[in-house]
């Protein structure tokens, strides 16, 4: 099997698992499942942002929340350490699910243990696959999702959205962060005042 079917034979588990899940979002009047449109949204993101990037750096961003939804924050406590806790497992959870799946295709250990790293958050500034994961999360959230947070949390306040919007920023590399800047990203029309203000 040649590396391109890899990567595609990889790409289709992943995108299997993810339409398992229960949660569905509309999509420009499609129905889809939530993590399904979650990775499609990062593929689409990673080909603009790093169109250079390997396979391996691009199955770490299809699966990044792969099947989220069997590891529900409601099953930690309500608090900051259960949080981490939650977090934490839920790395380890996408990562190792992801090995299995590029396993299942074929993939041989040494690209199966760079995706695990780069999806189990490791060594964020050092290793250059989960920096660039870490990038295109950012820029996905501020471009998709960081509209939708903003309108189901309407008591935070500036100071609270400031601190949101520059701990997102602190994630990215300064590649992404120019990126985003410099119209790399469609920034949420409402929040551009905020953003600037942040990030200045």
């Amino acid at each position: 099997m040649s590396q391109q079917e890899l990567y595609e034979k990889t790409v289709e588990l992943i995108d299997a698992a993810n339409s398992e899940d229960p949660n569905i979002e509309n999509d420009n009047g499609q129905e889809v499942a939530k993590e399904l449109l979650y990775g499609l949204r990062m593929s689409d993101m990673i080909e603009r942002y790093a169109p250079e990037a390997d396979a391996v750096q691009k199955i770490s961003v299809r699966a990044q929340h792969i099947q989220r939804w069997k590891s529900p924050r409601s099953d930690y406590s309500m608090d900051r350490k259960g949080y981490h806790q939650w977090r934490t497992n839920l790395y380890k959870f996408h990562a190792n699910t992801t090995a299995e799946l590029m396993q299942q295709a074929g993939y041989d250990n040494d690209s199966i243990e760079r995706v695990k790293l780069a999806i189990g958050k490791k060594n964020v500034k050092s290793n250059p696959d989960t920096q660039m994961l870490e990038d295109v999360a950012a820029l996905v959230f501020i471009e998709h999702y960081m509209l939708d947070f903003a309108t189901k949390h309407p008591e935070y306040e500036e100071a609270k959205w400031i601190d949101i919007i520059r701990k997102t920023w602190r994630k990215m590399s300064e590649r992404g962060q120019q990126f985003a800047l410099n119209n790399g990203v469609q920034l949420p029309e409402p929040l551009i005042p905020l953003i600037q203000k942040s990030v200045s």
